[in-house]
């Protein structure tokens, strides 16, 4: 078990490593952050002066090793438009972030997964086929579509709920639902698949075969066999609890960690995207190893063959 974990922290710093890596690279090369933060029409000595202030003058391999040996000391870089600690901007961000995002995960599950099993046990029938029409549906249609959807619907035409902003509980109904629907119905067709999948193994059949009742074959038999997939989507989304709301927050104008994002992007602001993405990567990361581990628990063949890996 030991080994099993230090393989899979091994490979997920070097994920981390690689993602900061890459975010870094590309950043540097799709603009030159003095022109977007000052503008074109500065002038020259200006700029320059903010290029040598920040560091933007140096090679980049200079600069990829100087900001990596700022991490080892915990320091993330300032914000280059206000000259905040961009690790700040970010932690102001998150509650209202969360404010959206665990409740939608709340809803994912509890609509997702018993609508999937609930359709895989009663497969070919009226509510199976609703089920998965749903599911599909939820599946396929962008999350800025149906924000714009239920906008038009319930804040435009009816009048129920307001369009944006973050200055009551009502203003999160949209945005919770926009997220949920959609997680929903990604679990419920990944569940449903899971369970048809193990209810026709053969030691289903035998256990129905020697007399055990169906619905502790369900429990004690299906269920468990079935976890492993679900785990795995719950791992994700788990993992994009951070900044799993970017176009949403977006559409519905709230102050959230995705929407620093795009104004960070936007503006060029390295720190500041440099931050979350690193946080985003190392919640990603921390979830999937956590996945990877339940995965050991549930199935101790899978533990066996990650030592051995």
């Amino acid at each position: 078990m030991g080994r099993y974990l230090a393989i899979r922290i091994g490979r997920a710093a070097l994920t981390i490593v690689l993602v900061v890596t890459f975010a870094f690279v590309v950043l540097r090369l799709s603009g030159d952050p003095a022109l977007m933060i000052l503008g074109p029409e500065a002038p020259p000595e200006v700029l320059a002066a903010f290029r040598k202030a920040w560091g933007l003058d140096d090679p980049i391999w200079f600069q990829y090793l100087d900001y990596f040996g700022a991490i080892a000391k915990g320091e993330l870089g300032r914000s280059m438009r206000d000259g905040r600690p961009a690790i700040e901007l970010v932690l102001e961000r998150i509650p209202a972030t969360l404010a959206l995002t665990l409740p939608a995960f709340f809803f994912k599950v509890a609509l997702g997964i018993p609508a999937g099993i609930y359709a895989a046990l009663h497969r070919g029938s009226g509510i199976d086929r609703a089920v998965m029409m749903t599911a599909v549906a939820g599946f396929t249609v962008p999350s800025f579509v149906l924000a714009l959807l239920l906008v038009l619907v319930f804040a435009v035409q009816l009048g129920w709920l307001p369009s944006g902003g973050q200055d009551s509980w009502r203003h999160a109904i949209l945005p919770i639902v926009t997220l949920s629907l959609g997680g929903a119905a990604v679990l419920a067709r990944f569940t449903r698949s899971a369970m048809l999948e193990v209810l026709g193994q053969p030691y289903i059949r035998t256990a129905s075969a020697k007399g055990v009742p169906w619905r502790k074959v369900v429990t004690s038999h299906a269920l468990p066999n079935a976890a492993i997939p679900t785990v795995t989507i719950l791992g994700f989304m788990v993992g994009t609890l951070i900044a799993g709301a970017v176009v949403v927050e977006s559409v519905f104008a709230w102050p959230g960690v995705g929407r620093l994002l795009v104004v960070a992007v936007a503006n060029r602001d390295l720190a500041v995207v440099q931050c979350i993405l690193l946080l985003v990567a190392m919640t990603m990361v921390t979830s999937n190893l956590i996945v990877d581990s339940l995965y050991g628990f549930l199935d101790p063949r899978l533990r066996a063959k990650g030592a051995h890996a």
